[in-house]
C-alpha cells in the first residue's frame, strides 16, 4: 500500500476516535489508529492537520446534523461566559473557535490578569463553582509553559478558563494542530460566529 493510502487511512481512523471517544490529543490518536489499523512500525504519519480535516469530513459524513446544533450550543455559551468575564478580555480559541467542536468538546478561553487570583476571586464573588488546575502550553518552538486554569460549568458545558500574566497579552500560544502561533477570538467575533449559525 502507498504511504499516501496509508496516511489517508490513519488520519481517517484517529479522526473516527477523536469524534467517537472524545480524544483531544492528535497524538495519541494517531498511536491509537496505528494499533486498530494494525500498522505497528508506521513511520509516515498523517500531520495533526491531516487529522483535523479527516475529522470535519467525518462531522459532514455521520454528524451534519447534530454537530452543527451542538457547535451552536457551545458557542453560545462562549458568548455569555466571555460577556460575564469581560474584565479579563477573554479570547476564545480551539475547536469552538475553528468549528470541529462536538459533544466532547469545552469551551476554552484565554484570559488576561496581573495574577491567577484574580480571576479565581471574580468567580467566587459571583458565585460560580470552579476547580483550579494548570495546562503546558506551547508558547514557543522549542519550550512549554504550565499556565494556571480554572474551570467551570455553564448551560452544562464545561468552559475552561486559560490565565495568561496580563503582560503576556502579546505572546500568542503555537497551536497543536499546525505549530502556527493559535488562532484567538475576541467577544465581538464570536458574536458573529454565534449570530452565523442556525
Amino acid at each position: 500500500m502507498k504511504s499516501t493510502q496509508v496516511r489517508e487511512r490513519v488520519a481517517k481512523e484517529a479522526a473516527r476516535l477523536m469524534c467517537e471517544t472524545g480524544i483531544h490529543d492528535y497524538q495519541l490518536a494517531k498511536r491509537k489508529a496505528v494499533q486498530h489499523l494494525r500498522l505497528s512500525g508506521q513511520r509516515n504519519l498523517p500531520s495533526n492537520g491531516e487529522i483535523e480535516s479527516a475529522v470535519s469530513e467525518y462531522q459532514r459524513l455521520f454528524r451534519a446534523h447534530s454537530q452543527p446544533r451542538r457547535l451552536a450550543q457551545l458557542r453560545c455559551t462562549a458568548v455569555r461566559a466571555m460577556r460575564f468575564l469581560v474584565r479579563f478580555r477573554p479570547r476564545l480559541v480551539g475547536a469552538v473557535l475553528s468549528g470541529t467542536a462536538d459533544e466532547h468538546s469545552d469551551v476554552c478561553l484565554h484570559l488576561f490578569a496581573e495574577t491567577p487570583e484574580e480571576v479565581g476571586l471574580f468567580l467566587l464573588e459571583n458565585g460560580v463553582p470552579h476547580e483550579h488546575g494548570e495546562r503546558s502550553i506551547r508558547l514557543a518552538i522549542d519550550g512549554t509553559e504550565r499556565l494556571p486554569t480554572c474551570r467551570f460549568m455553564a448551560d452544562d458545558v464545561p468552559v475552561e478558563l486559560v490565565v495568561f500574566a496580563e503582560r503576556a497579552r502579546r505572546r500568542v500560544p503555537l497551536s497543536p494542530v499546525d505549530g502556527r502561533p493559535m488562532r484567538r477570538a475576541a467577544l465581538r467575533a464570536v458574536e458573529a460566529l454565534a449570530d452565523d449559525l442556525p
